[in-house]
Formats: structure tokens, sequence, C-alpha cells
């Protein structure tokens, strides 16, 4: 018995995640830029209230796709609200995963983990099913929380994704947070 739902973060609590001054720290444009280009199919793994969503649709554009999954009905919710009526709305696609399964078959460009591979207790199926629907040359960015995700910890997760086959480079350079690019080896 996993004891996941004891950490992720509840739907009561999304305001925290979505707000004017986490803009200011932890700003989608200039993250995500580098990455995420005009055409883009994206996937957000564990969407929350869509902090980072709306941001990757406007940057993949009227060509792209951003796939915003999140494993609480609840959070989807707040996406649909947030897009419903705009033109956002058909560039994001909410999709409700199960506790161990990520359950897309897009092939995706690009995978945002923001604060979510500490909170998967399989991060080997985690990664194969990800290096599945990865395309050539796409990108994995994962981010961690600063204080509650130790330096081994985030090496063990990343010496997991070597394992499947990915390679790792320097993410971000973001103020005491962990952060790392795969690629598909």
């Amino acid at each position: 018995m996993s004891d996941r739902g004891n950490r992720v973060c509840p739907v009561e609590r999304a305001g925290s995640l979505d707000n004017r001054i986490r803009r200011w720290f932890q700003n989608p444009q200039k993250i995500l830029r580098p990455y995420i280009k005009e055409g883009m199919t994206v996937l957000e793994v564990g969407c929350g209230p869509g902090f980072f969503s709306v941001d990757m649709a406007l940057m993949a554009g009227k060509s792209g796709q951003v796939i915003a999954c999140d494993m609480q009905e609840g959070m989807l919710e707040k996406v649909r609200d947030k897009i419903n009526g705009t033109e956002l709305e058909a560039r994001i696609k909410l999709h409700k995963c199960e506790e161990n399964k990520i359950g897309v078959s897009n092939h995706v460009d690009f995978v945002l983990l923001f604060y979510v591979v500490h909170e998967i207790p399989n991060k080997e199926g985690l990664f194969n099913e990800i290096w599945s629907i990865l395309r050539p040359k796409g990108q994995v960015l994962i981010v961690e929380p600063p204080f509650h995700v130790s330096k081994s910890a985030f090496e063990e997760t990343i010496k997991k994704a070597r394992s499947v086959g990915f390679v790792d480079t320097n993410g971000p350079n973001m103020l005491f947070h962990k952060t790392v690019i795969l690629k598909k080896g």
C-alpha cells in the first residue's frame, strides 16, 4: 500500500500552487522558454491547478499541444475553469492519470516533472513510461523542491533515469532547487 495520498498536495491547497508571488520565483516563461518551441507536444505530469500549463500552451503555439496530467480530478477541474472559453481550451488536453501509470499514448517532445518525482513510489516505472512516449531528441525537465528532497535522493532519481537509458545534463539554474534535463540516449 502506498502512502502517496499523504504526500500529494490536496486540491484544497491549490491556491498556494497558483499565485502571483510564485510567478516571481518560478516564472514559467523564464524556466521553460529554452525547452519548449512552437508546434511541440508537451506533457506535464502533476499539473496541479495549471500554473505551468497555460504558459506552456502559449509557448507551444497554435500548432502545439499540452497534455496536462494529474491524478486528482479536482486539480484538472481548476485547469478546466482557467482555460474555459479561451483559445487555450483547444491546446490543452486534460488527462487523469492513475497512481502508478500516466496512461498517455501520444508521443511527446518535452515532459515537465515539477515537484512531482519525489511523490512517485515507482520511479523506474515512471521513467520507462516516459521513455516509451518521448520522441527522439525529446527532453524531460525534473525540478525538485529545495529542502524537501535531499541531494542523495535526487542523485538516486537521476541514477534510476540513467538505468532506463536517459542521459542527464544540467537543468536550469534555480536558486536552491535541484534540476536536471534528461534526454534519450
